[in-house]
């Protein structure tokens, strides 16, 4: 098989020359103004962002890390509380929740949407904490307050909210959303009997700008958005060295901007980003109808009814995993694993002294996930290609990775067809 007629994992090329005017634009009017830091560069975008969000503040940040660590700060989550989170996620989650001063505590994934599973979140906070004298809720296993909740849109969809902020009100937890890989992704939420964007059911959100996501930089860049007007301030003001106006420093802070040239490109690609999102999802379409004949040997990946994903990675399951990719590399078709170690088996995390058969649907999950070649200007013919090889594969005889439908793994709690609401 011909190099040449590789496909790739992910094309980056074709969407900035498809742009390319727009683009270079940005870096002249950056030239002639000398705006490089702040600006109206970076006001326009998060204007612009916080309306595509559905929110009022959007906070440009030097990376969707920062805008996770700033979104907890400004919360309110103090230093030695227990942020529970997932551990399939990337580290960056984590990352955040540590160096904000919180413990990461990891609840179990939903098999199916491997996002945060409800069940297993009810099941933490209901045996796996209690409450002290003063009725604050403390983790069994920590000695700590818990004080929030991260659920991770992985992959670009949506985790259940409805159910989460219900859990979060109970308990009296903040819920702040990872985005990071959910621009534009969407959720029908039975409470406000809407569809919702990510970002804005918690009482924050971040988002991640990194070159492959599917509102991409040209380099590092983020956003937190919100609702809370006192929350937004107070990020700005971290990013910002704590300054709420020069040289008058309010609280020590970070040197966490968002560059004016990184959001001038990125309003540039904000208006292509609806269109974008409409491409995936015809893409994931075709692959789901390409390998439906292959339900045997191939997991593909479930949208429940109160979600539109926006497919930042086409995720298969499949119990050969490692001979498939193997196979399609040897056809010039790139793949990826996202991700192939919990991080509750990370050695970064060893500190924490789980044990690897603690979150037992991570851990299969980890083992058997592969990522398909996924962007807009997939072509359907690449598609063809791709399935053909995956079918040639699992016709040896291979068979399907088996839903454990063990810990946290849960039923839809509803079938009904909300994709015309």
């Amino acid at each position: 098989m011909s190099m040449a007629r590789g496909i790739p994992f992910l094309d980056l090329v074709t969407p900035h020359v498809e742009t390319e005017n727009e683009l270079t634009g940005v870096f002249r009017k950056a030239l002639h103004t000398a705006g490089f830091i702040g600006g109206p560069m970076v006001e326009e975008f998060e204007t612009s962002f916080a309306e595509f969000c559905g929110v009022d503040h959007a906070i440009g940040v030097s990376s969707g890390t920062d805008a996770l660590r700033f979104a907890l700060i400004a919360c309110g989550i103090l230093r030695g509380d227990v942020v529970v989170t997932v551990p399939h996620t990337f580290i960056a989650t984590t990352e955040a929740i540590s160096q904000s001063g919180a413990l990461p505590e990891f609840v179990d994934i939903d098999e199916r949407t491997y996002n945060i599973s409800v069940e297993g979140l009810r099941e933490y906070l209901e045996k796996g904490c209690t409450r002290n004298e003063s009725g604050a809720l403390i983790s069994l296993r920590s000695n700590r307050r818990v004080t929030a909740v991260v659920p991770v849109h992985l992959y670009g969809q949506m985790a259940d909210m409805d159910g989460i902020i219900e859990l979060a009100e109970q308990h009296g937890l903040t819920v702040i959303e990872d985005a990071c890989q959910a621009h534009g992704a969407e959720y029908f939420s039975r409470r406000l009997n809407r569809w919702t964007k990510a970002g804005s059911m918690g009482r924050a959100a971040a988002f991640s700008f990194y070159p492959g996501k599917n509102l991409g930089a040209c380099g590092e860049a983020g956003a937190a958005v919100t609702n809370d007007s006192k929350a937004a301030a107070k990020m700005r003001m971290l990013r910002d060295h704590g300054q709420a106006h020069k040289y008058h420093h309010d609280l020590e802070g970070y040197n966490g901007r968002l560059d004016a040239i990184q959001a001038g490109l990125l309003t540039a690609k904000l208006a292509y980003l609806p269109q974008w999102n409409a491409q995936r999802r015809e893409r994931a379409a075709e692959y789901n109808r390409l390998l439906a004949d292959n339900e045997a040997a191939v997991i593909c990946p479930y949208e429940p009814s109160w979600s539109h994903s926006v497919y930042h990675l086409y995720v298969i399951r499949t119990e050969n995993r490692d001979e498939m990719i193997g196979r399609l590399k040897s056809a010039g078709i790139g793949t990826g694993i996202h991700y192939p170690i919990p991080l509750h088996m990370q050695k970064a995390y060893s500190w924490l002294h789980y044990s690897p058969a603690d979150f037992p649907v991570a851990r299969c999950i980890a083992a058997e996930i592969v990522s398909l070649p996924m962007f807009p200007q997939l072509t359907a013919k690449q598609q063809e290609r791709v399935a053909e090889e995956i079918v040639n594969f699992t016709g040896r005889g291979h068979t399907r990775a088996k839903l454990v439908l063990g810990a946290g793994a849960e039923a839809i709690h509803d079938t009904t067809d909300l994709r015309a609401v």
